[in-house]
C-alpha cells in the first residue's frame, strides 16, 4: 500500500510539473518597448536543454556556439539567415537546425518582428557564443 501511495504522489508531481511548464507559443507576446531583440526564457534543466521564445526587430549578428546545437522555429515574421556560407530567407513554419561551431546571423526583412522559438542543447548560459569580427 505504501509503495502504491508513493507512486500516485510521483505520478501526480509529474504532471503538476508538466502543467507548470506547458506554454502556448501564441499567447507569448513582447513587452511594448524593447530595442532590437527581446528573448523570453521557456524552459531549462540547467544540464540538457535551454528552450526560449526570441523577437527579432532588425538582426541578430554573427555569432557561433562553441558547445552546443540550436534549432530555431520561426513563428512569425521573415528574415534573411546566413548559416554558414549559405543564405537564404526564412518564415513562418520554417525550421533550420543550427550545427554547434557554425557562424549564422539573422536579419528581418518583415514589417513585423521576427518571432522564433530557439531550442538549444546542451544547456545555453551564453558563454559559449563568440561574435564574428
Amino acid at each position: 500500500m505504501k509503495t502504491l501511495f508513493v507512486s500516485i504522489a510521483c505520478v501526480a508531481t509529474f504532471f503538476a510539473k508538466a502543467q507548470n511548464i506547458y506554454q502556448n507559443l501564441d499567447t507569448i507576446k513582447a513587452p511594448a518597448v524593447y530595442d532590437n531583440i527581446y528573448v523570453r526564457p521557456l524552459y531549462t534543466d540547467s544540464v540538457t536543454v535551454s528552450g526560449f521564445v526570441i523577437f527579432i526587430k532588425k538582426e541578430v549578428k554573427a555569432h557561433k556556439h562553441l558547445g552546443h546545437t540550436e534549432q530555431v522555429l520561426v513563428l512569425e515574421g521573415e528574415g534573411l539567415m546566413r548559416l554558414g556560407e549559405k543564405e537564404f530567407k526564412i518564415k513562418k513554419g520554417d525550421l533550420i537546425p543550427i550545427p554547434k561551431d557554425t557562424f549564422h546571423s539573422v536579419k528581418t526583412i518583415s514589417k513585423k518582428p521576427l518571432k522564433v522559438l530557439s531550442v538549444q542543447a546542451p544547456y545555453f548560459d551564453g558563454k559559449d557564443r563568440v561574435f564574428k569580427e
